[in-house]
């Protein structure tokens, strides 16, 4: 297997010449990008050595509860960024996205882990928290959309809420359309990516792996099983969501709060 090659301070900072790069052409442009380009370098530099040096002293104290309070900082700030791209405050909806992307996140590692992979320790920091990164990243955007989307439709639709309600349907099924609706447009961007993936497109993941020296069908034996985690995440926190935000709109008489 070959050696990764290492990036010195001089390969960083010509890597960071891409993005200054990119900020002049926004000068050119004149479209206005130049501060949030700024900003966003910024930003990723700072997290990204944070990350690494967190990363470096979990994976040298090798315990339980540092990768558990890892990844519950991880599950917090995810659930809040979910949150706030939900247009619509609404009471307890932080709770019930950091819930639903818990439960979905932790049954399909327990599946993962106990099943597939196998691990000797279930909390094996190289294994767990990467695994687990990438499927709260995902469950967040996918909860983001549906929370959103199932709000947007609720308040541009309530005539027709109200009017099954009149005719005796249940809060559920008189929404029960635009939970479905929500559901498939938060899923959509999951299943273009399995319809395209390994032929427009080599994944991170994979890519990653590539670098590393992993052998190919190593490498890409790993993305089948991330792929098909992500998508089980992503359904099942969708469906989570969607059936919490659904409450949160009726009062005890079952009628339309608005």
């Amino acid at each position: 297997m070959p050696d990764l090659i290492k990036l010195d301070f001089v390969d960083l900072v010509l890597a960071v010449a891409l993005m200054a790069i990119a900020i002049g052409l926004s000068a050119w442009e004149k479209l206005g990008l130049e501060l949030n380009l700024a900003l966003g370098t910024g930003r990723t530099i700072l997290q990204l050595i944070v990350l690494g040096y967190v990363l470096d002293f979990i994976f040298a104290v090798d315990n339980v509860w540092s990768v558990l309070g890892t990844l519950t900082i991880i599950l917090t700030i995810t659930a809040i960024v979910a949150r706030n791209r939900i247009s619509q405050k609404i009471p307890l909806v932080l709770p019930l996205v950091w819930m639903a992307i818990f439960m979905s996140t932790s049954l399909t590692l327990l599946y993962t882990n106990l099943l597939i992979i196998q691990l000797d320790r279930w909390y094996e920091p190289r294994y767990l928290i990467p695994l687990a990164g990438i499927l709260i990243g995902n469950a967040m955007n996918a909860a983001a959309v549906a929370g959103e989307r199932l709000v947007s439709n609720i308040n541009q639709y309530p005539t027709e809420i109200e009017t099954h309600l009149s005719l005796g349907a249940t809060p559920q099924q008189a929404v029960s359309q635009y939970c479905k609706d929500a559901v498939k447009a938060a899923f959509v961007p999951t299943l273009n990516q399995m319809m395209l993936i390994g032929m427009v497109i080599i994944p991170t993941f994979t890519s990653g792996q590539l670098l590393a020296g992993v052998c190919a069908l190593e490498a890409v034996s790993y993305e089948i099983l991330i792929i098909f985690m992500v998508a089980v995440v992503n359904l099942l926190t969708t469906i989570l969501i969607t059936k919490g935000l659904c409450r949160q709109f009726f009062n005890d008489a079952m009628q339309l709060v608005r």
